[in-house]
């Protein structure tokens, strides 16, 4: 019984447990990656080299791995967001072309409209349901706010250790975070989000894979809108 409501469980929640475990994966490979990319560097230059726990909290790794966080969760928070409002003939990314805007009460299920099974404060009226009806945004841009402003501190350490070791003078947060080599760094995350975001959108419109709720259905025709797999 015990090993076959393991088997239940894994299946429930294979997808998130997927991808937490190629997470995890991916981020050790990073780090030990990054710390042999570094001390690489600082052995060419004659310099001290870390041990790897060291490079784990340094600046340099910090930063590597915010700006990619802020960008990835600056993806989908426009992407949750935009797809309000905005919409494209065809896509399964897409909602229905006469639905968009925030719909009305009784399409969300919201307040008197909420289902037996609806969560508590979906049905709860007030600003509970206000905060509610938002909480995917607020959490996602909470956690980009928050990894971007780890990157802005851990870049500009970073930045200013490389003009030390050059004799410049270092340079407060507020010129760092006004400055190329802070945009630098960002933009080129934010322009391959983007890129990607819009191409699922468009391809996915002509493009199919069977059985995926991404994809339309193979037999769909193209100018079927919100219509998943």
């Amino acid at each position: 019984m015990a090993a076959g409501h393991d088997r239940g469980f894994l299946k429930r929640n294979s997808l998130g447990i997927f991808f937490g475990l190629i997470f995890l994966l991916s981020l050790a490979g990073q780090a030990v990656a990054g710390w042999h990319a570094f001390n690489s560097e600082q052995a060419a230059e004659g310099l001290g080299t870390l041990s790897f726990v060291r490079y784990l909290v340094s600046s340099d790794f910090a930063v590597d791995v915010a700006e990619n966080w802020q960008s990835e969760y600056l993806q989908f928070l426009l992407y949750i967001t935009a797809t309000v409002w905005f919409l494209q003939r065809g896509s399964p990314e897409s909602k229905e072309l006469e639905k968009a805007g925030l719909e009305s009460d009784e399409d969300q299920k919201v307040g008197p409209h909420a289902d037996a099974d609806s969560p508590r404060w979906a049905a709860a009226g007030g600003w509970r349901t206000a905060v509610f009806s938002w909480s995917l945004t607020l959490v996602m841009a909470g956690i980009f706010l928050a990894s971007w402003t780890v990157q802005s501190i851990a870049g500009r350490v970073a930045h200013n250790e490389t003009r030390l070791g050059r004799l410049q003078d270092p340079l407060t947060w507020t010129e760092y975070v006004t400055g190329a080599d802070f945009w630098a760094r960002t933009l080129q995350n934010w322009q391959s989000e983007f890129l990607a975001v819009g191409s699922m959108a468009v391809l996915a419109i002509y493009l199919r894979q069977r059985g995926s709720p991404e994809s339309k259905p193979v037999g769909e025709a193209h100018t079927s809108t919100g219509v998943e797999g």
